[in-house]
């Protein structure tokens, strides 16, 4: 088992050392459930899936959605129960919230909050709220959280086929000393300890989840493809064979990483691409960008990130929606959107 030191700010174990406990089925008691009601506050793709695949799992599972929604009518044709988030707070002895970050506080400190009596359990997949003390649990509560690495499409499909997607499952609070075997069996009703279920801490959870996101995966990789595409326009080539190279290729070698790592992506390439990657690459993302990876780290960590986005959301969002539309106008856009229309197997 990992080893770990308690933070008492942070209510949780910050994990020390390289070993990874891995839990799998046989590691997970579901019967824990079994006498319990589950509540998915929020029915969109990750709510769905889950859903869904507690429901298989012999899970008693009542949903919350705005009543006349597409997801609304989503759930009741899918066969659940569907109620307000205070009637199924209410009812449910766990009450696991899916809807975006931006809305949780305040439909917890509407619906949940005062329905969250002592011993029911609030689960999460995104440890976001509660690592910036968006969200505040009572003490006699279990508080605990379940994140499959993948979208709810996925989750659900692997499921179907017997298979699942891999997890993490933090505990914050563990007011009934059995919030660990919930959260395992959380994650088992899903699916996820088919794969492999590994323990994590909110705080990691939701610091690498940011930093990945905004330095990486789409942050890095976007601004990377934008300026590449820039360099090969403004150098007089043709837009449409600079979106080709730059954006459209990106898949396969996404894909290659994804299913055999960067070693195995390499191996599959060709000769010149790979000398090409080893020679170059290290030219574009520098140790000036490492050092910037770093400052944005950091950024996260202090929750100056955290107070820019809550502040943002607050005053309606107007730098967000600014930004949006602008990247939108990039010229890269309007390519690309006559270039997939060449496409159809795209969609």
């Amino acid at each position: 088992m990992t080893k770990g030191v308690y933070d008492p700010d942070l209510k949780a174990v910050i994990m020390k050392g390289n070993e990874t406990k891995v839990y799998y089925d046989q590691d997970v008691d579901m019967s824990i459930l079994k006498q319990k009601t589950v509540a998915i506050i929020g029915y969109g793709a990750q709510g769905r899936a889950q859903a869904l695949n507690l429901k298989d799992s012999g899970i008693k599972v009542i949903i919350s959605e705005l009543k006349g929604t597409p997801n609304y009518e989503q759930a009741k044709k899918d066969g659940f129960e569907v109620k307000t988030a205070v009637d199924a707070s209410k009812e449910a002895d766990i009450i696991h919230i899916l809807t975006q970050d931006t809305i949780q506080p305040k439909v917890y400190e509407e619906s949940i909050k005062p329905n969250l009596t002592k011993g029911k359990a609030l689960g999460f997949s995104h440890g976001f709220n509660i690592r910036y003390y968006q969200i505040v649990p009572p003490a006699d509560v279990d508080v605990y959280m379940v994140a499959p690495k993948g979208p709810g499409a996925l989750v659900r499909e692997q499921y179907e086929e017997g298979k699942g997607v891999p997890c993490l499952f933090a505990i914050y609070q563990d007011a009934t000393k059995t919030a660990k075997e919930i959260a395992l069996a959380y994650a088992g009703a899903i699916g996820g300890a088919r794969a492999g279920v590994l323990e994590t801490t909110f705080k990691e959870e939701t610091e690498t989840d940011l930093f990945g996101e905004q330095v990486v995966l789409c942050g890095g990789v976007t601004a990377l493809v934008q300026k590449g595409f820039e360099v090969l326009v403004e150098a007089g080539y043709q837009p449409e064979i600079a979106y080709f190279e730059c954006l459209h290729e990106l898949k396969l070698i996404t894909d290659l990483i994804y299913s055999k790592g960067i070693a195995g992506m390499r191996h599959v390439v060709s000769n010149t691409a790979e000398y090409g990657d080893l020679t170059r690459g290290k030219r574009i993302i520098t140790d000036g960008t490492k050092k910037e990876m770093k400052n944005i780290l950091s950024e996260i960590q202090s929750g100056e990130f955290a107070r820019e986005w809550i502040l943002e959301n607050k005053a309606g969002a107007p730098r967000f929606k600014s930004l949006r539309d602008q990247e939108k106008e990039h010229l890269i856009e309007k390519v690309g959107q006559k270039l997939r229309k060449m496409m159809p197997w795209i969609k």
